[in-house]
């Protein structure tokens, strides 16, 4: 099964390749050969116990290719949460589109560029960082990005630097991405004693059926906050696996949102370091599916260093035949005393037929800590709908308010109004039909 995506490689290599450093022409080699040695994961792989890819292995994917004027200006605005005049770098097809892309130089502190304008004109740019973060290891999905990755984001914060406005990824694909893979690498750096807002979104011009395999590197110097949201609302025919790495450094704070509602079949992996004395990871999402989506989230906090706190909260929404899939693994070292971790992972299952697999985790080797988890899935309170029809509301309306407010809950943890607003509109219109401002 990974026959074609190594004869790609091999294709590329024969003409010549690309015009890069050494060092990143050794990061393709390497990552092709480790996935070609691991192969794609399967139910085997206790991290992928209840998730099979074999839709996405014997499918035939081809790499995508530069294109440009396939999307127009006006055709983002859905995604763009009412503020076309937010800093922005958009990707169509998973190539870098200019034309699109808005007022990054005139973000102070800011400094953003394609990563394969990156690669070519400035590698000195990314080459402390990229693959450094997110090695492949025994990723098969991180080493197949690290073969092929062509455009993506390279994202600079300055230290000291407050960057008041957020800064948007889009990648959007359209029905010309039918049967395309599109591999992004995106490194955000954000300096010391810096505060930013960085929203990554995918989405989708159409109901094409295409492959999206992108990776994240995120570095979170001392002193520093970022908020990250990650929106996820591709085709329904598409597939989408996306790993997200961050390392914090001392004091520093990570704050994660994942917002999942397209695809066919998601696979979101959000990793976090805390490898700093004093710095913490906030991990919030919501997860909706129905018909048959598959919709699975992995998280990993790694407590290295004393004196850290983690927060986490996720919700998923299932109906229909959909399948969620949670397994949240928080890992304190036996340096990391004084602790403080807490994970919660809530699911509504709205058929008979919605299924969901939970798995929060806690590996603790320290003796001072403080750590909880849990998990819970049910159903909509009875008692809760009787009394709102006691109270005249229709039984259907009911149901549909108090699915909308179980999502509210954890969509209120968003700290940009635009956003929160946002989501909170789509998931109102998802349960409800209604369209009302919040």
């Amino acid at each position: 099964m990974t026959t074609p995506y190594v004869a790609d490689f091999a294709t590329i290599a024969s003409n010549g390749g690309r015009a890069e450093p050494a060092w990143l022409r050794a990061t393709r080699r390497e990552g092709i050969e480790r996935f070609e040695s691991l192969g794609f994961p399967t139910p085997r792989n206790e991290d992928w116990h209840f998730t099979s890819v074999s839709r996405i292995a014997e499918a035939t994917f081809s790499p995508l290719r530069a294109a440009s004027g396939q999307v127009a200006r006006g055709e983002l605005a859905p995604f763009t949460f009412g503020h076309a005049e937010w800093p922005s770098l958009v990707f169509v097809n998973g190539r870098y589109d200019k034309s699109l892309s808005t007022g990054v130089a005139l973000a102070p502190g800011v400094r953003a560029l394609d990563l394969a304008t990156a690669l070519r004109d400035e590698p000195a740019l990314v080459e402390s960082w990229l693959g450094k973060i997110s090695p492949a290891g025994d990723r098969s999905f991180t080493a197949l990005n690290a073969a092929f990755m062509a455009d993506g984001a390279v994202v600079h914060i300055a230290s000291e630097s407050v960057v008041r406005l957020p800064l948007h990824l889009i990648f959007v694909s359209t029905s010309n991405a039918a049967k395309g893979v599109a591999h992004p690498r995106n490194l955000i750096v954000a300096g010391r004693n810096s505060k930013a807002t960085v929203i990554e979104s995918y989405v989708s011009i159409g109901d094409a059926g295409y492959f999206t395999n992108a990776v994240t590197e995120i570095a979170v110097e001392a002193d520093a906050t970022l908020a990250h949201y990650k929106i996820q609302r591709e085709s329904q025919r598409a597939y989408h696996v996306h790993t997200i790495d961050t390392k914090q450094a001392r004091d520093s704070h990570y704050v994660s949102f994942s917002f999942a509602t397209g695809a066919e079949l998601s696979r979101t992996n959000i990793y976090t370091l805390l490898d700093g004395e004093g710095c913490g990871a906030t991990l919030n999402g919501l997860y909706m599916g129905d018909d048959e989506q598959h919709v699975d989230h992995q998280t990993n906090i790694v407590h290295a260093q004393p004196n850290c706190f983690s927060r986490e909260i996720y919700k998923g929404i299932l109906s229909g035949s959909a399948h969620g899939v949670f397994n949240g693994k928080v890992y304190v070292y036996p340096i990391a005393q004084k602790t403080d971790g807490k994970q919660t992972n809530n699911n509504l299952l709205l058929s008979e037929r919605a299924k969901v697999d939970t798995k929060p985790q806690l590996e603790i080797f320290a003796d001072d800590v403080r750590c909880t988890h849990g998990a819970t899935v049910g159903r909509l309170d009875e008692m809760a709908l009787f009394y709102m029809k006691s109270r005249g509301v229709t039984a259907d309306s009911a149901r549909r308010l108090l699915t909308y407010a179980f999502a509210a809950d954890v969509l209120e943890t968003i700290e940009v109004e635009a956003v929160r607003e946002e989501l909170e509109r789509a998931t109102l219109h998802r349960f409800t039909g209604e369209s009302a401002q919040l």
